[in-house]
């Protein structure tokens, strides 16, 4: 891919601004605040603000990551406000990750007046949410939602993440690479479309490039507590590795399950593994030696200034979908500043204006997350993976 113009000035101009009260909002709305802070804590007249919905849950057994993809965003919104110039206002809906919740979250930011989309924060309500802003031509960047059916067949709809089989292809092709290990096992969520999207696509390059996938096991909810069947087997077919593309609650158990019985391949997991660390109660000495790809470190030095206002903020260390958001907003800022996108343009116009700019060819943002990030028209992000370990209970970049 050809080099193309990086819009750094933007992250640049942040920095140096001073942070206008990124206080914590617990309900689902963040309205702006006088003085054009999204946090709802100035005083004064509002500018006229651009309006951004999002959607995600901040209820339910998902709510982690909602939660941590408004916060991210909210600082970035808190941020940009401060510097002058354009405004926005953030109305972020609950959906509790429930597919027919998101679409009614949806069409309440509808009657609200959101002129552009910021989610959803998962798959299932993203790809019905998708397709009706397709119908009605908003702007769609989600910071997380990563599966194809996301985008497929709809110019308006951009991911900030990586896609699905993107991120199985780039594992498998890393364990290949850094000869980690020759037997493989997988294992996934059957009935999440992320864990099995990963899974698949991994399972295939996998082969591709020479690599004995000897254990396939699956499980079918999040839920899940026992994972020694699926365990057992890979440890009796030889697997040096352990693959599972799926997300930290139930990873933490495979971990601990598979101390209790003796066995310790190399555990490498997918982006929806972050977080895994920061679980209360979890004892991350069970976890040493895990790999993972994630876009994201909090213990980055280049991190160091979102990490800070993130922990004043809300009190813990952001995760990657934190930092999801956080890059999202000022992605959606750097195209509204090329495009010339105001407050007072209809929906369908900030849309195409949108689209146009985020498909140009010399368009970029360089964010937590990634640098030098550019979009095709299909809708999916380009920008380099990280991989890290974890080493001595904290996240160490390969």
């Amino acid at each position: 891919m050809k080099k193309k113009k990086v819009l750094s000035f933007v992250l640049a101009a942040a920095m140096m601004a001073a942070l206008a009260g990124c206080g914590s909002n617990g309900g689902t709305s963040t309205p702006a605040a006088s003085g054009g802070s999204a946090s709802g804590s100035g005083a004064g007249e509002t500018s006229a603000a651009i309006k951004i919905g999002g959607i995600g849950p901040l209820t339910g057994g998902a709510a982690t990551y909602g939660i941590a993809t408004r916060n991210g965003a909210q600082i970035a919104l808190d941020e940009i406000n401060a510097l002058g110039g354009l405004q926005f206002e953030m109305n972020f809906q609950d959906d509790e990750a429930d597919p027919e919740k998101g679409v009614n979250a949806y069409h309440t930011l509808q009657d609200w007046g959101m002129q552009l989309l910021y989610g959803c924060t998962t798959t299932g309500s993203c790809v019905n949410v998708a397709a009706e802003t397709y119908a009605d031509r908003y702007f769609q960047l989600t910071p997380s939602a990563s599966s194809t059916d996301v985008t497929k067949g709809k110019d308006n709809v951009f991911q900030l993440c990586f896609t699905d089989p993107g991120q199985g292809v780039t594992a498998a092709d890393y364990v290949s690479e850094k000869a980690l290990a020759q037997k493989v096992a997988v294992l996934y969520n059957n009935g999440d479309a992320y864990s099995t999207g990963i899974a698949t696509a991994f399972a295939a390059e996998a082969q591709a490039k020479g690599l004995e996938v000897v254990s396939t096991t699956t499980f079918p909810d999040d839920t899940n507590t026992d994972f020694s069947v699926q365990l057992a087997d890979a440890k009796n077919k030889g697997a040096e590795m352990v693959f599972m593309p799926i997300y930290y609650p139930p990873a933490s158990l495979v971990l601990n399950q598979a101390k209790s019985m003796g066995y310790s391949p190399i555990f490498f997991g997918g982006d929806g593994m972050d977080g895994i660390l920061a679980m209360e109660g979890f004892d991350t000495s069970i976890a040493e030696g895990l790999m993972l790809m994630t876009p994201f470190n909090a213990s980055d030095a280049g991190s160091a200034d979102f990490v800070a206002k993130y922990e004043a903020a809300y009190g813990e260390t952001p995760n990657q979908f934190a930092a999801d958001g956080y890059d999202c907003i000022y992605a959606i800022y750097a195209a509204c500043q090329k495009a010339g996108v105001t407050a007072e343009m209809s929906h369908e116009d900030v849309c195409e204006a949108m689209v146009a700019a985020f498909t140009a060819s010399d368009f970029s943002v360089d964010g937590l997350t990634g640098t030098g990030m550019t979009w095709g028209a299909n809708g999916e992000v380009s920008k380099a993976p990280m991989v890290v370990k974890v080493e001595s209970g904290a996240y160490v970049t390969m």
